[in-house]
Parts: structure tokens; sequence; C-alpha cells
């Protein structure tokens, strides 16, 4: 059996139907349980959040101000899954798993937005003001603490080393140094070694650094994406309608083989839709909390609405251009997958300045990504080493130099042996699937503490007569 037999072997069999309903239910149970807030607030939402960009805060603790927290998860969320990430779906799964992407985005936000609540409501406060929290923390709190359950360590371990496992296994420097080479032709290992050292620019700086530089950098890189993309989806507006056609029709029917596409069944196109839709907008997977657990805030719910707006526009938006793209060109069928795939549609959309938009795109969603996964796994680090603060200090210092080294040696790695984009994109699989699947259980099991909070907040901010207040809207109140 080859390796990327057996990897496809071991992601089908984590991304199997007890994950995937896993995902599908628990979107379902919150969205049914918050009587479908995120679909009948959603202008509320988008006023709230789009139409804040750069407030400062609306009061509360916290480091950094709501949108340089979003701006973090944002760059951790908009990455290289949204362009080559999507495309690797539709080149194993077919138009149909953009379809499931949506189904999984749309009960997604009210996955995000719960676990952000959660987060913010169960974080750490530290004198100076610092806030720190996310799975790790709700497991602690919320489980260990209110409900007395022994079991949440060993939960928060096996998650722990699954987010960490994406420390060596890491796609965003490789991505961005094959998008570059192929479209300037500069050497993979050259790019890498110029990718880590932007990497180290920012890091050095911390966690307000991260949200500062991200906070500049992500507005402009999506809408300079969003831009080409509509560009072309515009000029070919009969092909992108057809194309619509397709995803709904391929959805239920499987995808037949045409060109270079080997074709496609339902089950292939819904297993490519949820997978890739949670290494894209991340709702389930536990990381983007992290980031959002650092904002300034008067209410958790508060913060939980950039939740919900970022699935809305990682997925919705960016994701959906980057797929309409690729189905209104017609290269979906080429028999190329990853950037690769991406990159020849955009420049068949717009010649070879498509593939220039493409390659800054991967650059600065790669580069924005790696600096914003920092922050996740700082805090992890910080919640395992709370209490020791002479090894915490020594620890966070070396993780801070050694952080980018494994992604550029993937890209040795790669280099050197010839490794295939696809083989690269089922490790990702894999590391995802362990600690979306802990999480997920998790934030079933609180539910109750977030309907509270919703409760809550529809009572201060809507006046609903039936929903009562709460005496502590954060646990360390």
């Amino acid at each position: 059996m080859t390796i990327e037999k057996f990897l496809e072997v071991l992601s089908g069999f984590l991304w199997g139907k007890p994950l995937i309903y896993t995902v599908l239910f628990v979107g379902l149970y919150l969205t049914i349980g918050s009587g479908f807030w995120q679909f009948r607030k959603i202008g509320y939402i988008l006023k709230n959040t789009l139409g804040k960009i750069g407030k400062k805060s609306e009061g509360g603790e916290g480091m950094l101000t709501p949108f340089q927290a979003v701006s973090i998860a944002l760059a951790g969320t908009i990455g290289v899954g949204n362009i080559a990430g999507v495309a690797s779906a539709i080149a194993v799964g077919g138009p149909g798993a953009v379809f499931w992407m949506w189904v999984c985005a749309l009960v997604g936000m009210m996955t995000k937005m719960v676990e952000v609540t959660l987060a913010v409501h169960y974080r750490d406060k530290n004198p100076d003001g610092s806030t720190y929290g996310g799975p790790t923390y709700y497991m602690e709190k919320g489980l260990g603490i209110e409900r007395g359950f022994g079991f949440w360590k060993p939960l928060a371990v096996l998650f722990g080393v699954g987010i960490f496992s994406t420390f060596f296994i890491t796609l965003q420097c490789y991505t961005v140094s094959e998008a570059i080479n192929n479209t300037f032709k500069i050497p993979m290992i050259l790019v890498g070694l110029i990718y880590i050292l932007l990497t180290y620019m920012v890091i050095l700086g911390g966690i307000k650094k991260v949200g500062e530089v991200t906070s500049y950098v992500v507005p402009f890189m999506a809408i300079f994406y969003i831009v080409g993309g509509l560009f072309i989806i515009l000029s070919r507006l009969p092909a992108a309608i057809s194309g619509l056609g397709l995803i709904f029709k391929s959805a239920f029917t499987g995808t037949a083989a045409v060109g270079g596409f080997a074709g496609a069944t339902i089950s292939k196109a819904l297993q490519m839709g949820v997978a890739r839709s949670i290494y894209s907008n991340e709702a389930g997977w536990g990381t983007a909390p992290m980031a959002h657990s650092t904002a300034k805030t008067d209410h958790p719910v508060r913060q939980g609405l950039w939740g919900a707006f970022e699935v809305f526009m990682d997925t919705i938006v960016v994701c959906s251009i980057t797929a309409l793209v690729i189905i209104t060109t017609g290269m979906w069928s080429s028999g190329a997958s990853g950037a690769s795939l991406t990159l020849a549609a955009f420049e068949k959309g717009l010649g070879y300045f498509g593939k220039v938009v493409v390659t800054v795109g991967i650059f600065l969603f790669g580069w924005s990504t790696t600096t914003g996964w920092y922050t996740y796994y700082e805090i992890i680090l910080r919640h395992l080493l709370k209490g020791k603060e002479k090894l915490h200090k020594t620890i966070l210092t070396v993780y801070k130099y050694l952080y980018p080294i494994p992604g550029f040696l993937m890209v040795v790695f790669a280099v050197t042996t010839g490794l295939p984009p696809a083989i690269v994109w089922l490790l990702g699989d894999v590391t995802s699937a362990l600690p979306t699947f802990i999480n997920l259980i998790v934030v079933l099991i609180l539910a109750p503490k977030f309907f509270e909070l919703l409760r809550d907040f529809n009572a201060r901010e809507f006046k609903e007569s039936k929903a009562q207040t709460v005496k502590k809207l954060f646990f360390e109140d």
C-alpha cells in the first residue's frame, strides 16, 4: 500500500460517517436550540461586526480590540484552505462538495458562535489585564469545576496533541512556496526561507503584535482576492449560473468521470465538503476561540457574533468565489488539484495577471494564517504551564524561535522527495479530525451554558420579555 493510499484510507476513516454526522448534528442542534439565531439575526450580526470594523471595543477586560482578535482568527481561517483546500475538495469530491461546504458553514456559524462565547466566558484573567481561553479552558472550568467531570484532563490532552500535530504537519509554507514557484519560478526552498523570516518579524512581538499586523493585512488580502474572483465570475455570468446548477445537482447525484476528473460519489462529495469546510473556516475545530478569548468585550455573546461572521466571510464568501471561478472556467475537470488548480482557473479567467492575483493571495493568506496559528499554540502552552512561571517563560521563548521551522522543513522534504500536493492535504485532514471530534462533544455538553448566556444577551440587547439576565457573564467574575 502506498503512502497516499494509506493516508486516503486513514482520512476516510477519521472523516467517515461518525465525525461527519457529529459535525452536522452539533451544528443543527445548536441552530435549532438557539431558534435559528444566526439566520434570524444575520442583519444584526453583519451590522455589529462588519459595520464596526475599526471600533476599539465595547468595554470590558481583554488584551485586543474585538476586530484585532477576529483578525487573528480570520488570519487563521482565511488561509490556503480557501484557495488550495477548496480546489482539492472539488478535484476529489466534484462540484457537489461545494454544496456540502455551504451546508456545513451555515450551521457552523452557530457552532463557531458557541465556541467563541464559551471561550470568552471561561477564559483566564491575569492581573496585568491579559486574557487567555479556548477549549482546554472551558474543559477545565465547564466540565471539571462546574460539572465535576474528572475526565476533562485526558480530553484536554488529546485535544492539545491533535492541535500540536499541526505544528509539525503544516500546509501554509509549502503551499505558498509551491504557488510562487509555479508563477515566478523562484526555487521553493528560497521562498520558504523568506517566508519564515517574515513570520519571525511578526511573532517575535507576541500576540499583541500579531493582532496589530493581521488587523491591517486581513482586510486588504480579502478585498484583493474577492475583487479578482468576482471579475471572472461576472464576466462569465451564464457559465457561473450553470456552475451553480452543477453544484446542486452533483451534491445529490454524484459526478460522472469527465476530462481529467475521475468521478465522485455523493458520499465522497459529502466527506470532502465537510472536511474542507472545517479545515477552511475551523468551525468546531476549537482553534479560533483561542484568539477570540483575548478580546475586550462586555458580553461573551457579543464576541460570539464575530465567530459567526468569521465563518460566513470565510466559506460563504471567499470559498464560494474560489469554487465558482474553478467551475466557471471549466478547469474543475482538468485533473489538476490544490493550488495548481486554482492558479490555472484564475489564469484562464484573467490571463497571467490571474496567476499573480492568486499567488499574492496565497502568500497573504498563508502568511497571515501562520502568524495567526502562533497564537493558538501559545495559549495552549500557557494553560499547560500555568503556575510554573520559570518553566513557562523558558518554553515560550524556545517555542517562539522554533515555531516557523517545521513548515520550512516540510518544503525541503517535499522538494527533495517529490511529495505530491494530494498527500500534503491528506495529512492536513488527518491532523484536524481528532481535536474537532473532542471539541464538538465538549461544546454539546456545555451548550446549556451558551443558551443561558444567549437568553441574557437577548434580554439586554433586544428587550425580550421572556429572556432572563444572568448574574455572572464571565466565569471568573
